[in-house]
């Protein structure tokens, strides 16, 4: 448990992470500040922007941490070339302001932590990946090897910095799960495609908790795979997932389909291959909460064993 008195700053303290994230910190004695887009309202907050960054950086004084989490939602609709431009901006351009915010500090925070992606590592079929491994080739592997870089600039100003390669993060209340449980509710759910390509998830619990490990653990840095030991293919994942809601799952939906709406979104994000591995989190020791794919979903299903 940290001293009540060291603070961790949040960016996307509202979103699907960063509520999770803020609730556990503050549950363990942490002071959460949160940076929000618009002007502060409470003590707890601060004000921020993704091209000016933090107007007053003096308002992050003492700040023993900051996480960086903010961003335009990747999968919210057709990649067009604005659309593109606007998730790349939310990203790199705002990381590069954040940072330079926090670089005028008389005294810079400890640690940045970045959100990143395991799209870092693109359509890469049934090859285990780890933090060891090469970025992959197209629009996402380039979004996130430009906005870790713009993370890494940190330390230039003394701070540790980790990019935060999440994977599929399964939460109750939005994410995946909430966009797959209407569908398959009614009985129009399937596989993506063929349903071969990996996917690398992790529950939301297990994402907050490594965070909040990331925080405190001087020794990590650098890229951190954000996902369970145990991936599984789209047609696994899609079973499990209507087995658990006990309704069928006999509709593929087609490749072809899927690129007429949603263009490049659809073979960079949802039909893209990615056998991720935790190599990092497994070599110091890390113990999942829901280290298997049934477990977590059962969880956020509100299904018992």
């Amino acid at each position: 448990m940290a001293p009540s008195h060291q603070t961790v700053a949040i960016s996307g303290a509202g979103g699907l992470i960063g509520r999770a994230l803020a609730a556990a910190l503050l549950a363990d004695g942490w002071r959460v500040v949160r940076l929000v887009r618009r002007p502060a309202a409470a003590g707890d907050e601060v004000e921020w922007d993704a091209v000016r960054g933090v107007p007053d950086p003096a308002r992050l004084a003492g700040i023993e941490a900051v996480v960086h989490l903010a961003g335009e939602n990747i999968a919210a609709g057709r990649w067009t070339r604005r659309r593109m431009r606007a998730i790349r901006d939310s990203r790199v351009e705002a990381t590069r302001a954040l940072v330079a915010s926090l670089a005028r500090l008389p005294v810079a925070p400890k640690a940045f932590l970045c959100a990143s992606a395991i799209g870092i590592y693109g359509d890469r079929g049934d090859e285990v990946l780890t933090e060891d491994s090469p970025p992959g080739v197209g629009f996402f592997p380039d979004l996130c090897r430009a906005w870790e870089d713009a993370a890494a600039t940190v330390a230039q100003h003394g701070m540790r910095w980790v990019s935060l390669r999440f994977g599929v993060v399964l939460a109750a209340d939005g994410g995946i799960v909430g966009r797959m449980r209407t569908p398959f509710w009614l009985g129009l759910g399937g596989p993506l495609g063929s349903g071969r390509q990996y996917m690398s998830w992790v529950s939301r619990d297990d994402a907050a908790a490594i965070v909040q490990r990331a925080i405190a653990d001087e020794q990590l840095c650098g890229p951190l795979n954000v996902v369970a030991a145990e991936p599984v293919t789209n047609r696994e994942f899609t079973r499990s997932f209507a087995r658990l809601l006990r309704r069928p799952a006999f509709l593929p939906v087609p490749a072809g389909l899927l690129r007429l709406i949603f263009g490049r979104l659809a073979d960079e994000a949802l039909l893209a291959s990615a056998r991720v591995i935790p190599a990092v989190l497994l070599r110091t020791g890390y113990e999942f909460r829901r280290p298997r794919l049934d477990d977590a979903l059962r969880a956020v299903l509100g299904r018992s064993a």
